[in-house]
């Protein structure tokens, strides 16, 4: 039995963005809660530098060291699926831009039969997370928030002829694509301000941290979720590593399960919750057979197009030597500064064909050529990147453990380009791509080299070339997704809750049906509000803000 000392109101899995947030508003309400994070504080000095991205982004320190099961459709290769281990998780360690998707993409989970989830109702819990510092029109942009949202204060001139040569392709400027209509282009706003990376962690779990009510623990595997009878009443964990000592901590109410998609669904599975088939092999008793755990995972495929460029400095200067001096200061200075700016700076949203009525496509844009078209290998020659990925791939694959100890990762296998109308999405995205970067107002600065080179033209060629050169864009979901009764699939019901079971929660990305339009942080800072108020019994309305 434990000791009141290791019993609390909730116990969280995970502190990542999802996690702080839920952490945030229970204690808020008065509730005890206990969080196990399974990485370290977020106290690495590069997490709160922008720039530091690229150092985290394959930190085997903060994050987990997944890789992707080898496919035919992506020439069999093998790459990392970097998620953050930290607190703030992903949000400590991300691209740092903010993308809410489109207006569609909720009220299409609604009529997927998922009750309180169309725009309408989760917009409010959108904007109760932010601080938009910028224009914006209040009746859809939060202003009072504890999570900064900014623009972009450094501008190139790459940018701008990218942006213009878009105009006269007759895709205009967006001055706020978070506004529920995306199409357009223009800079990316960010989880930045005053040149620092505000994280989930800054923003909410740091103020709640300092409530007596919460108890944060670090290094903290879980391994378990334990029950009595059909109820969730507690999780074993291991606290500092593999040799680490095995202890319990006891929920009076719920546990919540904010691990993300890839952990989520193997504790899941750890504990008896998922496939009997896939617990079978593993010798692990069925508490649940729920065949949609670990199944449905999605992500975006990318592809990343570089250009070399000449007569413009570029951030590939920028970034080392004296030029670096230079931005360093700037930034200590508090001016604008390569060491504050995302990754991607432009965003481009379109539609890959005229008969659809929303975007599918998202592009980035810098002005830096990567080696291997790879964020975080930077060129030694001047050059600009395209990046671009199919917004709402029907490709999907599965996660399952490996094993029953809860350091082995699991097998991992997103099933990239699988479904050939996402082959010929991503195909179609090329082609506009390479328009984008030939525009009138990028001649005075193109070479004519580029990856892919210009003689691959068929449509085999440049497919080839994607399924070599494409990577993850680190947007995992949906392996643990709502669903009306009814749905075989379905983890979880509109509230969250796990089918079949008492006091258990799903408030991450694990829980989306579909992908949403974008990037997935946002998304995910939504789901956790709103998690955090279905658990509270509570509804916020436009009215309540």
């Amino acid at each position: 039995m434990a000791s009141n000392a290791d019993t609390f109101d909730y116990v969280v899995v995970g502190g990542g963005t999802a996690g702080s947030i839920v952490v945030n508003r229970l204690s808020a309400d008065g509730a005890s809660v206990c969080l196990l994070e399974a990485g370290p504080k977020d106290r690495h000095p590069f997490i709160h530098i922008p720039a530091g991205y690229i150092k985290n982004i394959y930190s085997p320190k903060l994050t987990w060291n997944f890789k992707s099961k080898p496919n035919p459709a992506t020439a069999n290769r093998s790459f990392p699926l970097p998620q953050g281990r930290v607190l703030g998780g992903s949000s400590s360690i991300n691209g740092l831009n903010y993308v809410r998707g489109q207006s569609a993409d909720y009220d299409n989970w609604a009529q997927m039969g998922n009750t309180g989830w169309s725009y309408s109702e989760v917009l409010p819990y959108f904007k109760r997370s932010e601080r938009r510092m910028g224009p914006g029109d209040d009746s859809v942009r939060g202003r009072d928030g504890e999570l900064p949202i900014t623009d972009l204060d450094l501008i190139h001139p790459v940018c701008e002829a990218f942006i213009e040569g878009a105009a006269q392709m007759g895709i205009p400027r967006n001055p706020d694509y978070n506004s529920g209509d995306q199409a357009g282009t223009g800079y990316f706003q960010r989880t930045v301000h005053k040149g620092y990376r505000y994280s989930a962690a800054k923003a909410f779990l740091r103020p709640a941290s300092k409530r007596p009510n919460v108890d944060i623990r670090t290094n903290a595997q879980a391994a378990a979720i334990l029950f009595d009878g059909t109820r969730a009443s507690g999780v074993r964990y291991l606290r500092g590593g593999r040799e680490g000592n095995a202890s319990e901590v006891h929920a009076r109410r719920e546990v919540i399960l904010c691990a993300g998609a890839l952990n989520t669904p193997k504790l899941l599975q750890l504990s008896g919750i998922g496939p009997a088939e896939v617990l079978g092999d593993l010798g692990i008793k069925v508490r649940v057979d729920l065949r949609g755990v670990g199944n449905n995972l999605r992500d975006h495929y990318g592809v990343r197009m570089v250009s070399h460029l000449k007569d413009i400095k570029t951030f590939n200067s920028m970034a080392q030597g004296v030029p670096l001096g230079f931005e360093i200061v700037k930034w200590l200075l508090g001016r604008p500064s390569l060491l504050s700016v995302s990754p991607s700076l432009t965003h481009l949203f379109w539609k890959s064909s005229d008969a659809l009525e929303t975007p599918d496509l998202e592009y980035v844009m810098t002005p830096a050529s990567f080696r291997e078209g790879t964020v975080g290998l930077l060129d030694n020659v001047p050059g600009m990147t395209v990046g671009v990925w199919q917004m709402r791939p029907e490709s999907h694959g599965y996660v399952r453990p490996v094993s029953r100890n809860p350091f082995v990762p699991p097998e991992i296998n997103p099933n990239y380009l699988s479904d050939p109308r996402d082959q010929q999405v991503l195909l179609r995205s090329i082609q506009l791509a390479r328009a984008l970067m030939t525009t009138a107002p990028l001649q005075p600065y193109l070479t004519g080299k580029t990856n892919p080179d210009q003689n691959l033209q068929g449509d085999d060629e440049l497919l080839d070339w994607a399924r070599r050169e494409g990577i993850t864009v680190y947007h995992m979901i949906g392996t643990a997704r709502m669903g009306p009764e009814g749905d075989s699939g379905a983890v979880v019901d509109s509230q969250l809750r796990v089918r079949g079971l008492q006091g258990l929660r799903v408030a991450d990305a694990s829980v989306m049906p579909v992908m949403p339009s974008g990037n997935t942080n946002a998304p995910v800072m939504m789901v956790a509000e709103k998690a955090a108020d279905m658990i509270l019994g509570k509804t916020l309305t436009p009215a309540d803000l």
